[in-house]
């Protein structure tokens, strides 16, 4: 009896109104009530059970129970207790590749060897701002010229649109930068971990290592560093906007630092091509400095090289994409296509003193 509940009861009567134990079946259409060590509710139009001895129990049917019954049975099909909805995102069909941990490594490392310079021409599209500004500007698309040498140099250079004269010019031995700025007349000098955020002056936050480091990815140490290797998804999206979910590899590099380790680097493959497509660079405090995104990757002299890369520095709200329309690689490139001169009657600015921003422009030297 599927539909019965059965309630035990466990506080009978001991004594009826003779001084006997009344009968022990009950039923609730009879006249004169018969007992039953069992109480039941039944749904049905009448029920019989039979018990003990020869007594017989009717049960009347139970109209709220069975409406409710009748209720659950039809809202499902009327789709009043359930809504179904289509998802946001779908799994990508593209065929994906398998690599392991050391495999993904040495495709790091051997890419970093194979890399000792480059020189490239390319269109540089740079934004500065963000929340803390409360407004981005985007700077139009302007011609440059990128040249790099391990193990840390780097020369860039911008030019303005049309005009074609120099925007910026900056360059580093990998501790030491200078930048100069000809629009404003402006020659920065200082050490490449010193750190401005004055958003008025977005070209001064810019250091050729931040550029060199997400340029040419470094190689994986084992004697100073750990990579522990983690499957995750990636979020993409088709040609008509719809997000695709895609797993990829996530190899994250921790330095040595004595007992204890140190977030250094996370860096994304595509399952693809199981090529770096992200590279997520932190601080000393494990804050995100830099993320740079690789795309577009293309064979170029023996070497495979992305033709997109886009920087991000969420601290100083800035991001520059270069688009590498020619690149050379391992072309000799000489000590004095890393220098730069301080041009004459130029405004120095000495980001290495402590000193306040206003007396941290140096007056430009006469001009004899």
């Amino acid at each position: 009896m599927a539909h019965m509940l059965l309630v035990s009861v466990t506080n009978l009567r001991r004594n009826g109104r003779h001084g006997r134990p009344e009968n022990p079946c009950v039923t609730q259409s009879s006249a004169h009530p018969k007992q039953f060590p069992y109480e039941f509710l039944h749904p049905f139009p009448r029920a019989i059970l039979k018990c003990s001895g020869e007594h017989r129990i009717f049960m009347r049917r139970s109209p709220l129970f069975l409406n409710v019954i009748l209720l659950l049975a039809v809202l499902p099909s009327t789709g009043c207790l359930l809504r179904t909805r289509p998802v946001e995102e779908t799994y990508s069909k593209v065929p994906l590749k398998e690599a392991s941990q050391a495999q993904l490594i040495d495709i790091i490392n051997r890419q970093a060897s194979k890399i000792q310079s480059l020189q490239a021409t390319v269109d540089i599209d740079t934004s500065v701002g963000g929340a803390k500004k409360g407004h981005v500007t985007d700077y139009k698309e302007i011609r440059g010229y990128v040249l790099a040498r391990k193990p840390a140099m780097l020369h860039m250079i911008g030019l303005l649109p049309i005009v074609r004269t120099t925007a910026f010019d900056m360059v580093s031995d990998g501790q030491e930068f200078k930048l100069w700025i000809p629009p404003k007349n402006r020659f920065v000098i200082g050490r490449n971990d010193v750190q401005t955020h004055d958003t008025s002056q977005p070209m001064e936050s810019i250091r050729p290592q931040e550029i060199y480091d997400a340029l040419l990815i470094r190689p994986i140490d084992p004697q100073t560093e750990i990579a522990v290797l983690e499957n995750n998804t990636d979020i993409l999206h088709d040609a008509k906007g719809r997000r695709v979910l895609q797993d990829d590899y996530e190899l994250i590099v921790i330095r040595k630092e004595g007992s204890y380790g140190v977030l250094s680097r996370k860096i994304v493959f595509s399952r693809t091509d199981l090529q770096p497509h992200r590279q997520y660079i932190y601080d000393q405090q494990a804050r995100l400095v830099t993320d740079a995104r690789y795309a577009d990757y293309k064979e170029r002299d023996g070497v495979v090289f992305p033709s997109r890369i886009e920087i991000s520095r969420p601290e100083e709200e800035y991001d520059i994409t270069l688009n590498l329309l020619k690149v050379e690689i391992n072309k000799p490139l000489r000590d004095d296509q890393f220098a730069l001169q301080q041009p004459a009657g130029a405004e120095v600015v000495n980001l290495n003193k402590p000193q306040p921003q206003s007396s941290a422009v140096m007056p430009p030297p006469a001009v004899k």
